[in-house]
């Protein structure tokens, strides 16, 4: 969807030729020449962005502002000054201007400003959807678990350190990214919680996600950029997977969480940000230091708290209230009225182990609610898939109780193969290759019982 821009200038000659260009850029771009048919082209549209000039026919656009932003207080305002009015470009700033330009205003300054305002309003709505998507899909159950509940009390007080590193260890689909957006909902009154996965892009492209570039810092940067880490400032920064960040990256972000400072790639100024930085990884970080694909002082600073996050096999308190917790999620997303679980789901949502923790789980409802069409959900996948104990093969061979020797192991595999075969001896000596004399030496060292 492209950016609608209200372009606010009573010069004819400069409001066509900007407004010729912006629209090249690919906005939606609307004029007004004074502060009344400003007033008309709101009530009618509220645009994403306004370029507003200070002196107007009918008043003045910086005494104009504070009623523009009480009105609109998403859209963003680039403000318009004289040449060398510095007074007036800081006031416009403090009354709630995003930037100012000054006169004579050059196109191409203008062009790069929009463009950059528009990125960043583009951005900020992908934030508030994934915002919006994390509170209606992953809420935290109450756990019932003690490993859990003890999990969910560290956090609690984790959350009185507003910038102190966390990371959450635990294998693959436990939840570590519900825990990390359960911390940051413990914090009021704070910025953005941003995620990102560091498997999902290629280590040519990570270091701009995360920290921001410059214009011409390579071939596509025609715009300056922040980065994650600015956009997380006073929030929360959640590094899924941060095994994956490869070494070069590792020392920057050893450096951001060290001093709260860091560079935009291809710039030179240091830029500072507040946000606290939560890692999540189901690989054992030891190992990857040992094998040098991680470093140990990266390692060591983030592990100022250090969260095990346990697999669902040892809550199994949870599993049931977990399930129901989802159903209501999945059938609120899929339009449909919540199932109940039969008592043959029940057992077989406690007996199956879960290999894949609460994603699979998640997956295994999803895929019920979708394809069970019954008053009750059955699970039916999980019994084929091995939710039920395995049935005991009869002719298998197995020794139970303490470890024993090699010699009355064999013993009592000669008398297994025996009562396999009906007490024929002739045929029990055949199938262990064994001599007859030498099968009825084995068989009265261990003499079955009449």
């Amino acid at each position: 969807m492209s950016t609608s821009l209200l372009l606010v200038d009573d010069d004819r000659t400069f409001s066509s030729l900007a407004a010729s260009m912006l629209s090249q850029e690919g906005f939606r771009v609307r004029v007004a020449r004074s502060l009344h048919e400003t007033r008309a082209a709101l009530a009618a549209e509220a645009p994403d962005l306004v370029l507003l000039d200070r002196r107007l026919p009918d008043g003045d656009g910086l005494a104009f502002l504070p009623e523009l932003r009480a009105q609109l207080p998403g859209t963003v305002v680039l403000m318009v000054t004289a040449h060398g009015d510095i007074e007036s470009a800081v006031e416009a700033i403090r009354a709630g201007a995003r930037d100012y330009l000054s006169k004579p205003v050059e196109i191409d300054d203008l062009v790069l400003r929009a463009r950059r305002a528009a990125s960043d309003l583009q951005l900020q709505e992908r934030l508030r959807q994934a915002e919006s998507v994390l509170e209606g899909r992953h809420r935290m159950a109450e756990p019932r678990s003690p490993a859990m509940q003890r999990t969910l009390q560290m956090l609690e007080r984790i959350a009185t350190t507003p910038r102190s590193p966390v990371l959450l260890l635990g294998e693959t689909g436990t939840g570590k990214a519900v825990l990390a957006r359960h911390l940051y909902a413990l914090r009021q009154k704070q910025g953005a919680f941003v995620q990102i996965n560091c498997a999902a892009l290629p280590d040519t492209m990570m270091e701009s996600e995360l920290f921001g570039h410059e214009r011409g810092a390579f071939t596509d940067a025609k715009t300056a950029r922040r980065g994650l880490v600015e956009l997380a400032s006073d929030g929360l920064l959640f590094l899924d997977e941060v095994g994956e960040l490869p070494l070069a990256l590792q020392a920057k972000l050893l450096t951001f969480l060290d001093k709260g400072a860091f560079r935009r790639l291809g710039g030179s100024t240091e830029l500072t940000s507040t946000a606290r930085i939560v890692a999540a990884t189901n690989k054992n970080l030891e190992a990857e230091v040992a094998a040098g694909r991680f470093r140990e002082d990266l390692l060591f600073r983030l592990s100022v708290f250090r969260v095990d996050v346990p697999p669902l096999r040892e809550r199994r308190e949870d599993v049931l209230p977990l399930a129901r917790t989802l159903v209501q999620e999945l059938s609120s997303e899929l339009g449909r009225r919540p199932v109940p679980f039969s008592p043959a789901a029940e057992e077989r949502l406690l007996s199956y182990p879960f290999p894949g923790n609460v994603r699979e789980l998640r997956n295994v409802l999803e895929r019920a609610l979708v394809l069970e069409g019954g008053p009750a959900l059955e699970l039916q996948s999980l019994a084929k898939g091995g939710g039920a104990p395995a049935a005991v093969d009869p002719n298998a061979f197995s020794v139970s109780g303490p470890p024993r020797s090699l010699d009355e192991v064999e013993r009592l595999y000669v008398r297994h193969v025996l009562e396999q075969l009906g007490g024929r001896r002739m045929e029990a000596a055949r199938a262990l290759g064994l001599s007859y004399p030498t099968f009825l030496r084995r068989l009265e060292e261990n003499p079955p019982s009449e």
